[in-house]
Protein backbone atom coordinates (compact mmCIF):
# COMPACT_ATOMS: atom_id res chain seq x y z
CA UNK A 1 0.00 0.00 0.00
CA UNK A 2 1.64 3.60 -0.75
CA UNK A 3 0.73 6.34 1.40
CA UNK A 4 2.20 9.57 0.86
CA UNK A 5 4.27 11.18 3.43
CA UNK A 6 2.07 12.90 6.18
CA UNK A 7 3.53 16.10 5.43
CA UNK A 8 2.19 18.30 8.79
CA UNK A 9 3.59 15.48 10.95
CA UNK A 10 6.87 14.94 9.12
CA UNK A 11 7.04 18.78 9.82
CA UNK A 12 6.46 18.76 13.03
CA UNK A 13 8.86 15.82 13.97
CA UNK A 14 12.14 17.79 12.10
CA UNK A 15 11.39 20.98 13.46
CA UNK A 16 10.26 21.13 16.95
CA UNK A 17 13.28 21.05 18.02
CA UNK A 18 14.21 24.53 17.11
CA UNK A 19 11.01 25.40 18.91
CA UNK A 20 12.34 28.42 21.45
CA UNK A 21 9.03 29.95 19.81
CA UNK A 22 6.50 27.44 19.88
CA UNK A 23 3.54 28.80 17.19
CA UNK A 24 3.29 25.35 15.57
CA UNK A 25 1.52 23.21 18.03
CA UNK A 26 -2.34 23.89 17.67
CA UNK A 27 -3.55 22.83 21.34
CA UNK A 28 -4.65 25.34 24.08
CA UNK A 29 -2.25 25.57 26.41
CA UNK A 30 -1.85 22.26 27.44
CA UNK A 31 -3.25 20.75 31.32
CA UNK A 32 -1.45 18.98 33.59
CA UNK A 33 -3.09 16.71 35.29
CA UNK A 34 -3.04 18.93 38.88
CA UNK A 35 -4.23 21.25 36.90
CA UNK A 36 -7.31 18.71 35.66
CA UNK A 37 -7.95 18.09 39.61
CA UNK A 38 -7.99 21.41 40.69
CA UNK A 39 -10.58 22.24 38.13
CA UNK A 40 -12.54 19.31 38.39
CA UNK A 41 -12.49 20.35 42.56
CA UNK A 42 -11.97 16.47 42.98
CA UNK A 43 -9.88 14.45 45.55
CA UNK A 44 -7.00 13.70 43.53
CA UNK A 45 -5.25 11.25 46.00
CA UNK A 46 -8.74 9.23 46.51
CA UNK A 47 -9.38 9.52 42.72
CA UNK A 48 -5.53 8.07 41.97
CA UNK A 49 -6.07 5.54 44.22
CA UNK A 50 -8.88 4.02 43.01
CA UNK A 51 -7.30 4.24 39.94
CA UNK A 52 -3.95 2.74 41.07
CA UNK A 53 -6.51 -0.52 42.72
CA UNK A 54 -8.01 -1.13 39.05
CA UNK A 55 -6.55 -4.47 37.53
CA UNK A 56 -4.70 -3.43 33.83
CA UNK A 57 -6.57 -5.91 32.02
CA UNK A 58 -8.34 -4.44 28.71
CA UNK A 59 -11.29 -2.82 30.64
CA UNK A 60 -14.59 -1.80 28.48
CA UNK A 61 -14.33 -2.92 25.22
CA UNK A 62 -16.48 -0.59 23.54
CA UNK A 63 -15.53 1.97 26.07
CA UNK A 64 -15.61 3.26 29.78
CA UNK A 65 -19.39 4.21 29.97
CA UNK A 66 -18.73 7.55 32.14
CA UNK A 67 -16.43 7.85 29.54
CA UNK A 68 -18.66 7.74 26.42
CA UNK A 69 -21.93 9.05 28.64
CA UNK A 70 -19.27 12.38 28.46
CA UNK A 71 -18.72 12.33 25.21
CA UNK A 72 -22.58 12.28 24.02
CA UNK A 73 -23.33 15.35 26.15
CA UNK A 74 -21.33 17.14 23.73
CA UNK A 75 -23.97 16.08 20.90
CA UNK A 76 -27.70 16.77 20.46
CA UNK A 77 -28.77 13.13 19.50
CA UNK A 78 -25.63 11.02 19.86
CA UNK A 79 -26.22 8.75 22.46
CA UNK A 80 -23.33 6.91 23.93
CA UNK A 81 -24.15 3.58 22.04
CA UNK A 82 -23.08 5.46 19.04
CA UNK A 83 -19.89 6.34 20.27
CA UNK A 84 -16.70 4.19 19.94
CA UNK A 85 -13.61 5.72 21.73
CA UNK A 86 -10.19 5.43 19.59
CA UNK A 87 -6.54 6.27 20.13
CA UNK A 88 -6.66 9.87 19.16
CA UNK A 89 -8.57 11.94 16.58
CA UNK A 90 -6.31 10.32 14.16
CA UNK A 91 -7.00 6.91 15.52
CA UNK A 92 -11.03 8.02 14.45
CA UNK A 93 -10.59 9.40 11.16
CA UNK A 94 -8.30 5.70 10.27
CA UNK A 95 -11.07 3.62 11.25
CA UNK A 96 -13.35 5.24 9.25
CA UNK A 97 -11.66 4.70 6.06
CA UNK A 98 -10.72 1.99 7.12
CA UNK A 99 -14.25 0.32 7.65
CA UNK A 100 -15.86 2.53 4.68
CA UNK A 101 -13.65 3.21 1.87
CA UNK A 102 -13.10 0.38 -1.02
CA UNK A 103 -11.24 0.91 -3.82
CA UNK A 104 -13.55 1.41 -6.67
CA UNK A 105 -15.29 4.08 -4.59
CA UNK A 106 -14.88 8.08 -5.02
CA UNK A 107 -13.97 10.00 -2.05
CA UNK A 108 -14.45 13.97 -2.16
CA UNK A 109 -12.43 16.03 0.58
CA UNK A 110 -12.06 19.47 0.87
CA UNK A 111 -8.61 20.78 1.08
CA UNK A 112 -6.77 22.66 2.99
CA UNK A 113 -7.32 20.33 5.55
CA UNK A 114 -5.13 17.62 7.45
CA UNK A 115 -3.68 15.62 5.03
CA UNK A 116 -5.57 12.39 6.58
CA UNK A 117 -8.82 12.95 5.35
CA UNK A 118 -7.16 12.90 1.66
CA UNK A 119 -4.45 10.64 1.50
CA UNK A 120 -5.57 7.61 3.72
CA UNK A 121 -8.74 7.24 1.05
CA UNK A 122 -6.58 7.71 -1.94
CA UNK A 123 -4.23 4.97 -0.23
CA UNK A 124 -6.66 2.27 -0.04
CA UNK A 125 -6.96 3.02 -3.90
CA UNK A 126 -10.12 4.93 -3.81
CA UNK A 127 -10.78 7.93 -6.08
CA UNK A 128 -10.25 10.98 -4.23
CA UNK A 129 -11.70 14.49 -5.42
CA UNK A 130 -10.32 17.64 -4.58
CA UNK A 131 -12.80 21.09 -3.42
CA UNK A 132 -10.65 23.70 -2.73
CA UNK A 133 -11.31 25.95 -0.18
CA UNK A 134 -10.36 29.54 -1.41
CA UNK A 135 -8.98 33.01 0.27
CA UNK A 136 -11.54 35.12 -1.41
CA UNK A 137 -14.80 32.78 0.00
CA UNK A 138 -13.13 32.74 3.29
CA UNK A 139 -12.62 29.44 3.23
CA UNK A 140 -15.80 28.26 2.77
CA UNK A 141 -16.82 25.64 0.25
CA UNK A 142 -18.36 26.55 -2.89
CA UNK A 143 -21.59 24.32 -2.53
CA UNK A 144 -21.82 24.33 -6.64
CA UNK A 145 -18.31 22.23 -6.86
CA UNK A 146 -19.45 20.16 -4.60
CA UNK A 147 -22.24 19.37 -6.61
CA UNK A 148 -19.89 18.79 -9.61
CA UNK A 149 -17.78 16.38 -8.17
CA UNK A 150 -19.92 14.13 -6.14
CA UNK A 151 -21.21 10.92 -8.51
CA UNK A 152 -23.33 7.91 -7.71
CA UNK A 153 -19.78 6.06 -7.34
CA UNK A 154 -19.25 8.78 -4.22
CA UNK A 155 -19.18 6.76 -0.61
CA UNK A 156 -18.09 9.51 1.08
CA UNK A 157 -17.75 13.37 1.55
CA UNK A 158 -15.12 14.65 4.07
CA UNK A 159 -15.18 18.45 5.66
CA UNK A 160 -13.61 19.74 8.84
CA UNK A 161 -14.76 22.07 11.02
CA UNK A 162 -13.69 23.95 12.14
CA UNK A 163 -11.08 24.18 9.55
CA UNK A 164 -6.74 23.23 10.71
CA UNK A 165 -5.32 25.21 9.46
CA UNK A 166 -7.44 28.39 8.29
CA UNK A 167 -9.88 28.64 11.44
CA UNK A 168 -12.91 29.37 8.79
CA UNK A 169 -16.10 27.98 10.37
CA UNK A 170 -18.90 26.96 8.31
CA UNK A 171 -22.34 27.40 9.39
CA UNK A 172 -25.66 25.73 9.88
CA UNK A 173 -26.66 26.79 6.49
CA UNK A 174 -23.30 25.02 4.69
CA UNK A 175 -23.42 22.15 6.80
CA UNK A 176 -27.35 21.98 5.88
CA UNK A 177 -26.45 22.04 1.77
CA UNK A 178 -23.51 19.67 2.18
CA UNK A 179 -25.85 17.08 4.16
CA UNK A 180 -28.39 17.89 0.69
CA UNK A 181 -25.79 16.66 -1.77
CA UNK A 182 -24.61 13.62 -0.25
CA UNK A 183 -27.67 12.68 0.32
CA UNK A 184 -28.77 12.97 -3.26
CA UNK A 185 -25.77 10.58 -3.99
CA UNK A 186 -26.39 8.20 -0.86
CA UNK A 187 -23.07 9.49 0.76
CA UNK A 188 -21.80 9.25 4.32
CA UNK A 189 -20.34 12.63 5.31
CA UNK A 190 -17.27 12.29 7.91
CA UNK A 191 -16.68 15.54 9.80
CA UNK A 192 -13.48 16.33 11.29
CA UNK A 193 -14.63 18.25 14.19
CA UNK A 194 -11.69 18.66 17.01
CA UNK A 195 -11.81 22.16 16.96
CA UNK A 196 -16.07 22.04 17.62
CA UNK A 197 -17.01 23.93 20.41
CA UNK A 198 -14.30 26.53 20.15
CA UNK A 199 -15.83 29.23 18.44
CA UNK A 200 -14.79 32.59 18.84
CA UNK A 201 -18.05 34.28 19.60
CA UNK A 202 -21.37 32.28 21.43
CA UNK A 203 -22.61 31.10 18.45
CA UNK A 204 -22.87 27.30 18.75
CA UNK A 205 -21.50 25.03 15.74
CA UNK A 206 -24.09 21.73 14.85
CA UNK A 207 -22.37 18.00 14.11
CA UNK A 208 -22.68 16.12 11.05
CA UNK A 209 -23.73 13.44 13.46
CA UNK A 210 -26.67 15.39 14.35
CA UNK A 211 -27.90 16.83 11.65
CA UNK A 212 -27.68 13.84 9.01
CA UNK A 213 -28.56 10.61 9.50
CA UNK A 214 -25.69 9.32 7.52
CA UNK A 215 -23.49 11.84 9.21
CA UNK A 216 -20.03 10.63 11.21
CA UNK A 217 -18.23 12.84 13.57
CA UNK A 218 -14.76 12.33 14.64
CA UNK A 219 -13.41 14.07 17.76
CA UNK A 220 -11.01 14.39 20.36
CA UNK A 221 -9.28 15.15 23.79
CA UNK A 222 -6.57 17.32 22.37
CA UNK A 223 -7.50 20.41 21.17
CA UNK A 224 -10.91 21.07 22.93
CA UNK A 225 -9.90 19.84 26.18
CA UNK A 226 -5.91 20.59 25.83
CA UNK A 227 -5.17 16.92 26.74
CA UNK A 228 -3.71 15.24 23.73
CA UNK A 229 -1.61 13.58 25.89
CA UNK A 230 -3.98 10.92 26.71
CA UNK A 231 -4.27 9.88 23.11
CA UNK A 232 -8.16 9.55 23.25
CA UNK A 233 -10.23 10.16 20.42
CA UNK A 234 -13.72 9.15 18.94
CA UNK A 235 -15.83 8.60 16.36
CA UNK A 236 -19.90 9.33 16.70
CA UNK A 237 -23.13 8.65 14.65
CA UNK A 238 -26.36 7.77 15.50
CA UNK A 239 -26.43 5.14 12.41
CA UNK A 240 -26.39 1.99 13.95
CA UNK A 241 -24.76 0.38 10.48
CA UNK A 242 -21.65 2.48 10.81
CA UNK A 243 -20.69 2.11 14.27
CA UNK A 244 -21.24 -2.04 13.99
CA UNK A 245 -19.03 -1.21 10.63
CA UNK A 246 -16.35 0.27 12.85
CA UNK A 247 -16.69 -2.00 15.78
CA UNK A 248 -15.81 -4.75 13.74
CA UNK A 249 -13.07 -2.89 11.91
CA UNK A 250 -11.70 -1.96 15.43
CA UNK A 251 -11.27 -5.46 16.50
CA UNK A 252 -8.58 -5.83 14.05
CA UNK A 253 -6.16 -2.68 14.78
CA UNK A 254 -7.02 -1.78 18.33
CA UNK A 255 -9.36 -3.80 20.93
CA UNK A 256 -10.05 -1.28 23.53
CA UNK A 257 -8.39 2.17 24.74
CA UNK A 258 -6.13 2.56 27.88
CA UNK A 259 -8.19 2.18 31.13
CA UNK A 260 -5.87 4.89 32.47
CA UNK A 261 -6.45 7.21 29.58
CA UNK A 262 -10.59 6.94 29.72
CA UNK A 263 -10.79 7.42 33.11
CA UNK A 264 -8.95 10.39 33.35
CA UNK A 265 -10.63 12.13 30.36
CA UNK A 266 -13.94 10.96 32.05
CA UNK A 267 -13.68 13.14 34.46
CA UNK A 268 -12.84 15.73 32.37
CA UNK A 269 -15.72 15.30 30.12
CA UNK A 270 -17.82 16.06 33.82
CA UNK A 271 -15.52 19.32 33.65
CA UNK A 272 -16.03 20.16 29.93
CA UNK A 273 -18.01 23.79 30.51
CA UNK A 274 -14.80 24.81 32.86
CA UNK A 275 -12.57 23.08 30.41
CA UNK A 276 -13.99 25.12 27.18
CA UNK A 277 -14.50 28.31 29.19
CA UNK A 278 -10.60 28.41 30.39
CA UNK A 279 -9.21 27.45 26.91
CA UNK A 280 -12.18 29.86 25.17
CA UNK A 281 -10.87 32.68 26.99
CA UNK A 282 -7.13 31.99 26.39
CA UNK A 283 -7.81 31.95 22.71
CA UNK A 284 -9.63 35.32 22.70
CA UNK A 285 -6.76 37.19 24.43
CA UNK A 286 -4.22 35.42 21.58
CA UNK A 287 -6.33 35.85 18.29
CA UNK A 288 -6.26 39.75 19.63
CA UNK A 289 -2.42 39.60 19.85
CA UNK A 290 -2.34 37.81 16.45
CA UNK A 291 -4.96 40.08 14.65
CA UNK A 292 -3.34 43.69 16.21
CA UNK A 293 -0.04 42.35 14.32
CA UNK A 294 -1.31 41.13 11.35
CA UNK A 295 -2.81 44.55 11.04
CA UNK A 296 0.37 46.36 11.58
CA UNK A 297 2.47 43.73 9.57
CA UNK A 298 2.23 45.30 5.95
CA UNK A 299 4.04 41.86 4.82
CA UNK A 300 0.82 39.83 6.16
CA UNK A 301 -2.70 39.23 5.51
CA UNK A 302 -5.13 36.72 6.40
CA UNK A 303 -8.58 35.88 6.85
CA UNK A 304 -9.17 36.22 10.79
CA UNK A 305 -10.21 33.01 12.01
CA UNK A 306 -13.46 32.41 13.30
CA UNK A 307 -12.87 29.19 15.74
CA UNK A 308 -10.63 26.95 16.68
CA UNK A 309 -6.43 27.86 17.66
CA UNK A 310 -5.10 28.20 13.55
CA UNK A 311 -4.68 30.48 11.40
CA UNK A 312 -3.52 30.63 8.03
CA UNK A 313 -1.14 33.61 7.52
CA UNK A 314 0.07 35.12 3.79
CA UNK A 315 2.77 37.08 3.08
CA UNK A 316 3.70 39.09 0.07
CA UNK A 317 7.28 38.71 -0.54
CA UNK A 318 8.82 36.11 -3.28
CA UNK A 319 9.85 33.13 -0.48
CA UNK A 320 8.85 29.62 -0.33
CA UNK A 321 7.35 28.73 2.91
CA UNK A 322 9.61 26.02 2.92
CA UNK A 323 12.49 27.97 3.06
CA UNK A 324 10.86 31.16 5.03
CA UNK A 325 9.90 28.33 7.75
CA UNK A 326 13.05 26.76 7.92
CA UNK A 327 15.05 29.65 8.74
CA UNK A 328 12.87 31.07 11.09
CA UNK A 329 13.55 27.96 13.20
CA UNK A 330 16.90 28.02 12.63
CA UNK A 331 17.93 31.48 12.31
CA UNK A 332 15.03 32.63 15.17
CA UNK A 333 13.95 29.92 17.15
CA UNK A 334 10.32 30.11 15.64
CA UNK A 335 8.41 27.06 15.20
CA UNK A 336 5.89 27.40 12.28
CA UNK A 337 4.14 24.86 9.61
CA UNK A 338 4.90 25.90 6.14
CA UNK A 339 2.37 26.77 3.56
CA UNK A 340 3.49 23.80 1.55
CA UNK A 341 2.09 21.35 3.99
CA UNK A 342 -1.72 22.27 2.85
CA UNK A 343 -0.72 22.79 -0.45
CA UNK A 344 -0.55 26.34 -0.15
CA UNK A 345 2.05 29.00 -1.26
CA UNK A 346 3.50 32.43 0.21
CA UNK A 347 1.63 31.29 3.83
CA UNK A 348 2.11 29.45 7.06
CA UNK A 349 0.38 28.02 9.64
CA UNK A 350 -0.02 30.03 12.90
CA UNK A 351 -0.58 28.04 16.51
CA UNK A 352 -1.49 31.09 18.00
CA UNK A 353 -3.51 29.67 21.82
CA UNK A 354 0.25 29.59 23.69
CA UNK A 355 1.00 32.27 26.43
CA UNK A 356 0.41 35.65 25.25
CA UNK A 357 4.30 36.15 26.15
CA UNK A 358 5.57 33.58 24.04
CA UNK A 359 3.08 34.76 21.13
CA UNK A 360 4.57 38.38 21.56
CA UNK A 361 7.96 37.54 21.21
CA UNK A 362 7.51 34.36 18.23
CA UNK A 363 5.65 37.41 16.29
CA UNK A 364 8.26 39.94 16.97
CA UNK A 365 10.81 37.61 15.87
CA UNK A 366 9.07 37.36 12.70
CA UNK A 367 8.80 40.58 12.02
CA UNK A 368 12.44 41.06 12.67
CA UNK A 369 13.43 38.67 10.29
CA UNK A 370 11.42 40.29 7.50
CA UNK A 371 13.25 43.51 8.50
CA UNK A 372 16.83 41.86 8.52
CA UNK A 373 16.13 39.84 5.49
CA UNK A 374 13.30 40.98 3.05
CA UNK A 375 13.23 44.63 3.41
CA UNK A 376 16.75 45.49 3.59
Amino acid sequence: MKLEPFKVEKWMNEYEQYSKYDLGNTTVQNLSLDELFDLSNVDKTAFLNNLCAQKQGYGNITGNPDLKNGISKLYETVTPDGIIPTIGGAGANHLVFYSLVEPSDSVVSIIPTYQQLYSIPESFGAEVKLLKLKKENNFLPDIDELKALVSSNTKLICINNPNNPTGALMPAKILEQIVQVAQSVNAFVLSDEVYRGLNHTEEKTPSVADIYEKGISVCSMSKIFSLAGLRLGWVASKNKKIIENCLSHREYNMISCSITDESLAALALKNADKIIARNKKIIKECLEILDNWVKNEPDFNYVKPMAGTTALVYYDFDMKSKELCDRLAKEAGVFLTPGFCFEEERCFRVGYCKSPQVLKQGLEKISEFVRLNIRK
